[in-house]
Parts: C-alpha cells; structure tokens; sequence
C-alpha cells in the first residue's frame, strides 16, 4: 500500500497504470522489413520522445496564446500557465530564432542585491546559458548579442556575444520579488529584445496538443519526425532516436498499431509511474526527492521527461535546487486535510542555505498547480514575516486551518481532501546543499 501512496503522490497517471501486466513483445513476422522491438524497447523510446513533445506542446501554446518571435512578453508576478511555477520571481518570456546573419539583443538592467538571470533552453528543456552577475561577472548588465554558433555578424561595440548551438531556444528572465516587489516590476520592464537584422524566422511545428493528465499513447508517435527535427545535444541518444523513427513508421500499420497503443498505456506509462516519486534516479531522505540532475540531463532521458511533465524549464543547480516533499513521517502521502510541521534547527535554518533566497510551495499533487485559499498565500519564503521560538528554531505549518497558538505567517494553507505535494527551492545554494548532502528536516503529521 505505501509504494501505492507514494506512485499517487506523483498524480498524473491512474493507478491501473500500476497494476497493468506486461504486454508481449511486438514481433514482425508477416512484414520481415520491420524491426522487432521489445515492450521495453518501446517503453524507452516513447519516455524518450515524450520529453520533447512536453517543449513543442508549450511552444505550440505559447504562439497561440500571441508570443512571436524574438518578443519579450513581460509576465505579472504569478501569471504563468505551466505546472509548478517559481512565485518569488517576476517571469518574462520569449522564443528566440537566429540564423547565419542575425543574432538577437537582449538588454539587462543593472542589479544589485537581487536575484535575477535570463535562462535559455533548447526544444528539448535543456539549459544552454544563463546570463547573470555569476556567469558574466566582469559585465552583467548591458547588451548581450544572443547568436548561431559561428554566425559571421558584426555586432555594436561593448555587446557581449552569447552562442547558442541552436536555431531557436525559449528564453526565460527571473527577477527576484524580494522586500520590494514594484521595484522588481520596473526592473523585470527593463529587460528588452530585438534582433540585429532581418532573421528567417521558422515557422512554428504543429505539435501534438494533449492534457497532463492525459498523456498521448500511439498518437506520440505519429509527431515524432516533427519532434526529432529538433537537436538533442547530449551524446548517446542515436539508438534511442533511430528506435523512435522505426516505432513511427511502425505505428502507421494497422495491423500493428493498437498493439503498440497497449504497450505504450501498459509498459511505458507505468514506468513513469514507478518512477516518478524519485524523479527516475533522484535520491529520497526525510521523505523529500532531490533529483540526480536538472537543467542538463546528460543521458538521463528519464529524468528530463518527468521534470518536463511536473515543472517544465527546470534551471541548473549552479542556480538552484529542488527537493519535493510528497510524504509525512508515517510515509503517507500529504493530505490537504491534515496538518504537519516541518521544524528547522537553529544552526540548519533555510536562510544558512542560500545567497540569495529560499522558499515552499504548495502544489495540487495532480495538476502541479497551486493551492487556491482564501488568503491568498501560496508559499512560504525569507520574506514571510515568520515566527522563530525562543532558541532560534523555526517550525512551518502546512494545513486546512493553522495550528492553535501558532503564527498565522508560519502556516501555509493546503485544500481539504486533496493530496498536495511541497517544492523547496535554494537559489543560490551554499554549504551542504550546494554540495548535494543536504536534505530539508522531515514532515511532522500532527
């Protein structure tokens, strides 16, 4: 019963996933010019594509809810549309197009004293550069020319030149909300885009629109020569690609096609069910997951996928790390009809952690949303006007209602009768977080 607590923890997969028998191998006896494949083999090549059919499902929604091309959409804090944002920041958004002629400048306003970075990821969720004060410490305001790798361009004096290896890539900027959030505001407006020249914009590939918790079966398949026009950069992932393009032309023959459906529903989906309450290989202490990777993926396709699925545009953990908590100390899964505690030490308070801040989010276990409540807090963080005990400790509430004789700034509302999940965030992580021993203080059910 509990590994079934913690697969539903992770939420957007049914729990017959779970309990679903292998199905036999595909084999091609009547057709010998099709490969065979085993049920894992199809498994891992549809785990694999779905990574990227996450990305170009976004990039699909974003163009049609208006964003263009080398534009900066300028986001009020907390107006995202995707699973598991970050509220401390104010978000501005963008796609990216380059070519052999133009480069794309984006302009940074000078900040001190608050986090701020402008990500850029590929089609696939993978990070290729952030600029900031960390990574461009000699220059990190000012214009940066953003250009395909071994473009010939000349660009204005004093812009700094940024290659990404890639046509197209979605842009991301973050600036802290901190003590002063109108203040981040004008600063998030500062931030601009334009191109150098007159670049040929790609059109924008028609991608297979599906529910998160509703995943494509069969179906993934037939997008899958649009997908893998996009690059994956990591090395190794040859045979995986070559597998998918075989299983798509495999899954356009009827004889065959509702029999890779019941793999991919059966095999592929359970899985991901398995594997999601420690993020593929990530690493389970105090009933919280910190993920091997994130940001970069290297060869660990699965983690990429499930990050994609519960938190998509996942930064690097050069600038942040991620725990989520999805089970108490009995190892029950977090009811939003309960009440728990989480306390930290004195000498292991969260702000000992990171330079720049740290926070907890409450998120719908299914959905990966936040919690409504009529107070209209969804998370806890060094800005909150917390309560410390007397000998420094500091315990957080998480609830329908907070505790009797508690402070109501320490207590974040959870929905009764709805299983929710915590996000811990540390930007800028230090000490032992930074050096990946670390692990937030178990979840006290009260």
């Amino acid at each position: 019963m509990r590994s079934l607590r913690l697969a539903l923890a992770c939420g957007a997969f049914t729990t017959s996933c779970l309990m679903a028998a292998l199905a036999p191998s595909i084999s091609h006896a009547a057709n010998p010019q099709l490969p065979a494949f085993t049920d894992q083999e199809v498994s891992d090549a549809y785990i694999y594509l779905l990574g990227r059919l996450l990305v170009q499902r976004q990039q699909q929604l974003d163009f049609q809810q208006g964003m263009r091309w080398n534009q900066l959409v300028h986001r009020k804090p907390g107006a995202v549309d995707w699973p598991n944002p970050n509220l401390d920041v104010a978000y501005s958004e963008a796609w990216v197009a380059v070519d052999e002629g133009s480069c794309t400048l984006v302009s940074v306003p000078k900040i001190s004293d608050r986090y701020y970075t402008v990500q850029f990821l590929n089609g696939w969720g993978e990070t290729l550069a952030n600029i900031n004060e960390r990574t461009f410490a000699q220059q990190p305001s000012g214009d940066f020319a953003v250009c395909l790798k071994g473009a010939s361009v000349t660009l204005p004096t004093g812009v700094q030149r940024v290659d990404l290896p890639v046509r197209t890539a979605r842009v991301l900027s973050r600036v802290e909300l901190g003590a002063d959030p109108q203040q981040a505001e004008r600063l998030q407006q500062q931030f601009s885009m334009r191109p150098t020249g007159s670049p040929q914009l790609p059109e924008v590939p028609q991608a297979l629109l599906f529910g998160l918790q509703q995943l494509p079966g069969v179906e993934a398949f037939d997008a899958a020569e649009v997908a893998l026009k996009e690059p994956d950069l990591n090395p190794g992932m040859e045979a995986l690609q070559a597998n998918v393009h075989a299983l798509a032309a495999l899954a356009s023959d009827p004889a065959r096609r509702a029999h890779l459906d019941e793999v991919i529903r059966k095999q592929a989906f359970a899985a991901l069910v398995k594997a999601a309450p420690t993020l593929g290989p990530g690493t389970v202490r105090n009933g919280w997951v910190r993920p091997a990777v994130s940001g970069t993926y290297g060869s660990d396709y699965l983690t990429r996928t499930l990050v994609n699925l519960g938190g998509i545009w996942a930064n690097t953990q050069a600038e942040v790390n991620y725990f989520r908590g999805t089970v108490d100390d009995h190892g029950e899964v977090l009811d939003g009809s309960r009440s728990y505690s989480l306390t930290f030490p004195r000498d292991q308070l969260p702000s000992g952690f990171a330079r720049y801040f740290w926070s907890i989010t409450a998120t719908d276990a299914r959905t990966f949303k936040v919690l409504p409540n009529a107070q209209g807090r969804f998370l806890l963080n060094n800005q909150s006007a917390l309560r410390y005990k007397p000998d420094g400790s500091l315990t957080l509430y998480f609830g329908p209602q907070p505790p009797a004789g508690v402070a109501e700034a320490n207590w974040l509302p959870t929905v009764e009768g709805q299983n929710f999940r915590l996000v811990f965030r540390y930007y800028g992580a230090k000490g032992a977080v930074a050096g990946g021993d670390y692990f937030p203080p178990v979840l006290v059910r009260l």
